[in-house]
């Protein structure tokens, strides 16, 4: 298969997704969804390039959404893994492994910085943390311009961590 062929494959495959997450979902995971395909598109051997493209589209959707809480009722938005796969016409145990190997691909979890959704990134229990000496610490009991410097660093993308010098 040429790049070409690949690039047709990614092509469809943001549309099934695309229009699945119009429908059901939102424009979070519609760009979670985007930017998980893009960069399993980039990888040297190309996941998708065998194999049913819907049964890629569901693992896609079914990979964001387990490390988002989708299949949690008490969260928004909320479907379970069957309606996914209902809505693809495919095999929600296929669907399941698919999402698990993606999941391993790029090492995605809960709280993960490149694919959680807002509401997961603003809800994320380690924002009010930091490392200390090897320790993990309340923002709040450091002192305040300290908080500000890690506050401008995870804007930036970037984290950040605090060693004491003994006296």
């Amino acid at each position: 298969m040429d790049k070409n062929d690949i690039k047709r494959r990614e092509k469809k495959l943001l549309e099934l997704t695309g229009e699945f997450c119009s429908q059901k979902l939102n424009d979070d995971y519609l760009e979670l969804c985007k930017k998980l395909i893009k960069k399993m598109g980039r990888k040297r051997e190309v996941p998708f390039k065998r194999g049913k493209l819907e049964i890629w589209a569901a693992a896609v959707i079914y990979a964001i959404g387990s490390i988002n809480f989708l299949f949690d009722k008490s969260f928004e938005p909320y479907l379970t893994s069957q309606q996914i796969c209902d809505y693809f016409g495919v095999n929600k145990s296929t669907v399941s492994n698919k999402a698990g190997q993606i999941r391993n691909m790029f090492r995605l979890t809960t709280f993960d910085n490149e694919f959680s959704t807002q509401h997961m990134t603003e809800s994320n229990p380690f924002n009010d943390m930091v490392m200390v000496d090897g320790f993990i610490v309340p923002l709040s009991s450091i002192p305040e311009d300290l908080q500000k410097l890690v506050r401008e660093e995870r804007a930036e993308g970037r984290d950040i961590e605090f060693t004491t010098e003994p006296e």
